[in-house]
């Protein structure tokens, strides 16, 4: 802890809205008198599957404490982000959702493994009789991929008290053997099923063909999904017309967000810039990392953007889809330091769908739109964003890229 921390206590001093210290100890507070013993009933929203030991990992049911008739918000980034939900809201919600665990090989099959699929495979949540190995311990676990996550015990046993609301559509797929895992997902996506669902479905090994089927850590699961989705959206936007020049710029729990569309052919190049003062930059300098695709895509992973770059992407994709429009495109994400703790790659898909459905202005050239951001930054952030573009394979190729009206001339 920073001797700053100890002088604070959570009083502000470093000028974020929210203190992350602070947040844990009230959680701890609220959540504790809960965890006073090792047996309990509850519904549980969601199950996890870690990535630590893989091909061993552990394999949680997610559930509160106690039974709450509104346990499907502890795990529904949607709806936290459509009703404008804040950080300390969705802290104390995730405190208090306790992971019940076991360890298992992803091959593997057991009766707890099972209830586990059932967890992933219902459209409410299940309710549960849960008995653990002692009294869980408080734990309060934040990164950029997952929701934050809560205390947590080694299950001993575990019981479904009520049937589970499963959708017939989803036990198509489960039935089927012979479907594979992607076209499990698009099928169920194309009947408005959500992401944060579809990532439960694969991740517990509930869809694909049968030799295949076996457990998927979690933040494995969510970049899978939205990878997929946003490959199949973006071969039905290469054949839409090119779009004008846009801009879209908006934000949601301290992740900003200027969209850039160029009417040019698909590519997409994303920029994460860490402000001083936000999560993981922790000097007084301006950081950033980038990943670019070209119209034909990546062959490895986004290794700097990580999970956001394809979270973000999916977003996009989305909202060209329903233009009906192709486009390239240079996104630009600003971090602050409002997202004092990082709540998982959901933030970014929801802020990018944020910002897409805002009015975009639209621009008569290249050169007006990139004047607008350059002003638009400085005035947000005081930060000059041409610190960026001028490392923008994006940009270096539109303007490089011989087009075919030259020869047409």
């Amino acid at each position: 802890m920073q001797p700053l921390c100890l002088k604070c206590k959570g009083r502000g001093f470093c000028g974020k809205s929210f203190c992350p210290i602070y947040a844990k100890s009230q959680a701890i507070f609220k959540v504790e008198k809960m965890l006073d013993r090792s047996d309990f009933s509850s519904s549980s929203p969601a199950p996890f599957v870690g990535h630590y030991g893989y091909p061993n990992v552990n394999v949680g049911v997610l559930s509160p404490a106690r039974l709450d008739e509104k346990a499907e918000l502890y795990d529904a980034p949607r709806y936290w982000a459509e009703h404008n939900f804040k950080i300390p809201e969705i802290v104390d919600l995730r405190s208090s959702l306790i992971n019940s665990r076991f360890k298992i090989e992803v091959k593997k099959q057991n009766k707890f493994l099972d209830i586990s699929k059932e967890v992933g495979m219902a459209s409410k949540p299940v309710d549960v009789e849960l008995s653990l190995d002692e009294k869980p311990r408080f734990k309060l676990k934040v990164d950029s991929y997952n929701a934050p996550m809560g205390p947590n015990a080694k299950l001993k046993n575990v019981q479904i008290t009520s049937n589970p609301k499963i959708s017939h559509y989803v036990e198509k797929v489960v039935d089927d053997i012979d479907l594979k895992a992607k076209s499990a997902v698009l099928y169920l996506h194309k009947k408005d099923f959500d992401e944060n669902f579809l990532t439960k479905l694969l991740s517990v090994g509930n869809i694909g063909l049968k030799k295949n089927r076996k457990l998927v850590p979690t933040r494995w699961s969510i970049t899978a999904t939205d990878d997929m989705i946003a490959k199949e959206l973006i071969e039905k936007i290469k054949d839409f017309k090119q779009a004008d020049y846009l801009a879209f710029f908006g934000s949601y729990l301290g992740n900003y967000f200027l969209i850039l569309l160029f009417p040019e052919p698909w590519s997409y190049e994303l920029f994460e810039t860490y402000m001083p003062k936000s999560s993981w930059n922790v000097d007084e300098n301006v950081n950033y990392t980038t990943d670019y695709e070209p119209y034909y895509g990546r062959k490895t992973y986004a290794e700097n953007c990580a999970g956001g770059y394809y979270a973000a992407r999916l977003s996009i994709a989305e909202k060209l889809e329903k233009m009906k429009k192709q486009a390239s495109i240079l996104a630009l994400r600003f971090i602050t330091g409002e997202y004092a703790v990082p709540l998982g790659v959901w933030v970014v898909r929801e802020a990018v769908r944020k910002t897409m459905k805002n009015r975009p202005i639209e621009f008569a050239s290249k050169e007006l739109m990139l004047k607008y951001a350059e002003l638009l930054i400085k005035k947000k952030f005081n930060y000059d964003v041409n610190n960026l573009l001028k490392n923008s394979i994006l940009l270096r190729n539109i303007k490089n890229q011989t087009k075919l009206n030259k020869f047409l001339k």
